[in-house]
């Protein structure tokens, strides 16, 4: 039967395909595909596993104490004969076997589709045995976790979700094409990452907000998603047919024959009206008054600079560094490492400039998927250069990692959540530390310029304090618009009040731009807003001349600027700053 789920659009498109359930955060697995040769492996480890545990419960159950309650043994023969169950063996071999899933994410898979039928049952003592059944599939995965892993490479290698798109059957039969949806209760930006080159055609989680760091993943995958579906991971079933309305923030699940015609008609539009925006690639950036536009890429990776030169980016406007330092277990890349990457990037955009932030990890971007935040308020607590400047070893290994690339092409380092005078002076001594460790190597490293992010109400208050000391500022209007309304961004309850269009937020990002017009500085906007094509005029209005986003809204983003008309557009700028109700008067002169 046809239903719909609906929850925040955050990455626009329609995806159809089959659904695929990443496990619950009840257990906390890996998700990857395999390849054919490993199949019989990957059914050894979960049956290894599963014979271990029911060696271990069988000598518990024959070592029971004679005036041991018997409950207790009642208890172990339940999950001895759980362990043996055939739907339970039979089912993890058809994901392993048909999906190519490894061995965890199969025996969690089935787990759920299982526990979703204890839920079904009437009678109150089989409805409980679920319990029991998380406690056998935990106790298989604590025993996998001592066997042998997969010889594949590791699954947040490029190269292995590559090979596994291509060669991998995920489905019987003629239906191996039929692309994949992913659904999930959350995603971690480390988990976007892992999938980012993976053959899913669209995500969808539970929770989550339009702004929360995994939604700007999945822009940057140019993938339809949608987040904040609240119960979608527990109404939608493994296999099911689904479609995903990027635009909407739609979830259709078990379509109907005419619908599915008609989303497929609304999928070819979408890609012919790709195909006709990638003829301006060559084009500049310049409005119908002759204005010149600076549009640059945001990136994760430095593999996403392909992406961004493909797109006719004319810079990296951030490289949010705190992605080469998710999901390694606490073991955080050394200053070769975090060299070569920068590298990469820098020596990719061939010559063009190569912005890259500190390291900007905390509230919804923690260090590793399982880190448990205990800060009353994660978000105003220690996150960004507050952490830098607490573990100074580590920020002055990342920040000599950076000097040494800009010796191989222009290189901007960004500094983010500056919000006191104090802190800028401690950034600016241990940059100075730093390349006074390099000299004493006698290590190259190349000049760089230095700028501040302008994401707290403060340092947009304190903006000429900031223009003194820095030769650029750079606007994050996803952390200034959280911050000066009070909203968490990343919590689907409170997504109707995050608005760009506030008259404080306007306000906060206009006095900026003219700050920085004054003192001959440039300013950008590298949050969200950057990449809005229905916010592009009214920057532009406001005095905004460079923009950074995400490589796949380039394109129609340059669109508009080549629409654009500045001289006519800055009068109607001021009419929406000084409006009770921007969104109101939102219409721009043609």
């Amino acid at each position: 039967m046809t239903f719909s789920i609906h929850g925040l659009a955050v990455a626009r498109g329609i995806a159809i395909g089959r659904a695929v359930l990443a496990a619950s955060g009840r257990m906390e697995v890996a998700h990857y595909f395999i390849e054919p040769h490993q199949v019989q492996d990957e059914i050894a480890r979960v049956r290894n596993g599963r014979n271990a545990v029911i060696d271990e419960l069988q000598r518990l159950r024959d070592d029971l104490p004679a005036d041991a309650p018997a409950e207790l043994a009642a208890l172990l023969d339940v999950h001895l004969m759980l362990l043996q169950d055939e739907m339970l063996v039979s089912g993890v071999k058809h994901w392993i076997t048909d999906r190519l899933y490894n061995a965890e994410w199969a025996l969690t898979t089935q787990l759920e589709i299982i526990s979703r039928q204890f839920d079904e049952m009437e009678d109150d003592y089989l409805r409980e045995r679920k319990a029991d059944l998380e406690q056998v599939v935990e106790r298989i995965l604590r025993r996998m976790r001592g066997v042998a892993g997969p010889v594949a490479p590791p699954p947040s290698s490029p190269r292995r979700q590559a090979e596994a798109g291509a060669e991998a059957e995920y489905l019987q039969g003629d239906a191996a094409d039929v692309p994949l949806v992913l659904v999930a209760h959350d995603l971690s930006p480390a988990d976007m990452l892992q999938f980012k080159r993976s053959v899913f055609a669209g995500f969808i989680t539970d929770v989550g907000g339009k702004t929360s760091h995994t939604a700007i993943v999945a822009r940057s995958m140019d993938i339809p998603a949608v987040v904040g579906a609240r119960s979608a991971s527990q109404l939608v079933r493994q296999d099911d047919w689904i479609i995903v309305d990027g635009d909407a923030g739609a979830i259709i699940v078990d379509p109907s024959p005419i619908i599915l015609a008609e989303y497929r008609f609304r999928q070819r539009e979408i890609d012919l009206e790709r195909e006709r925006l990638t003829r301006l690639r060559h084009t500049p950036a310049v409005t119908l008054d002759a204005q010149a536009i600076e549009l640059q890429a945001n990136i994760e990776q430095p593999g996403d600079v392909a992406a961004a030169l493909r797109a006719g980016a004319e810079g990296i406007g951030l490289f949010r560094s705190e992605f080469l330092f998710m999901g390694r277990g606490g073991r955080l890349p050394d200053e070769e490492e975090q060299y070569r990457a920068y590298r990469e990037a820098v020596e990719g955009m061939q010559g063009r400039p190569v912005t890259i932030r500190t390291i900007d990890v905390g509230a919804d971007k923690p260090l590793d998927k399982g880190h448990k935040d205990n800060s009353l308020n994660p978000a105003l607590g220690l996150r960004a250069i507050r952490w830098s400047l607490a573990e100074p070893t580590m920020f002055r290994t990342q920040l000599r990692a950076m000097l040494r690339a800009a010796a191989h092409g222009p290189v901007r380092v960004l500094f983010p959540m500056l919000a006191h005078v104090n802190e800028i002076r401690q950034v600016l001594a241990q940059v100075d530390l730093a390349r006074a460790e390099l000299d004493a190597r006698g290590v190259a490293y190349g000049p760089v310029q230095l700028g501040a992010m302008i994401e707290v109400p403060a340092a947009a208050l304190m903006v000429e304090q900031f223009l003194r000391h820095f030769d650029y500022l750079s606007i994050g209007t996803n952390d200034l618009i959280q911050y000066t309304l009070a909203i968490d961004r990343a919590d689907e309850a409170v997504a109707e009040l995050y608005d760009p269009l506030h008259p404080a937020v306007l306000r906060l990002v206009s006095d900026v731009i003219a700050a920085g017009a004054r003192q001959g500085k440039s300013v950008s906007v590298c949050g969200e807003m950057a990449g809005d094509v229905a916010m592009t005029r009214l920057l532009l209005g406001l005095g905004l001349r460079s923009f950074s986003m995400q490589p796949a809204q380039i394109l129609a983003v340059k669109q508009e600027v080549l629409r654009a008309d500045v001289r006519r557009l800055a009068d109607w700028a001021q009419q929406v700053l000084t409006a009770d109700e921007p969104a109101t008067v939102m219409n721009p002169p043609s």
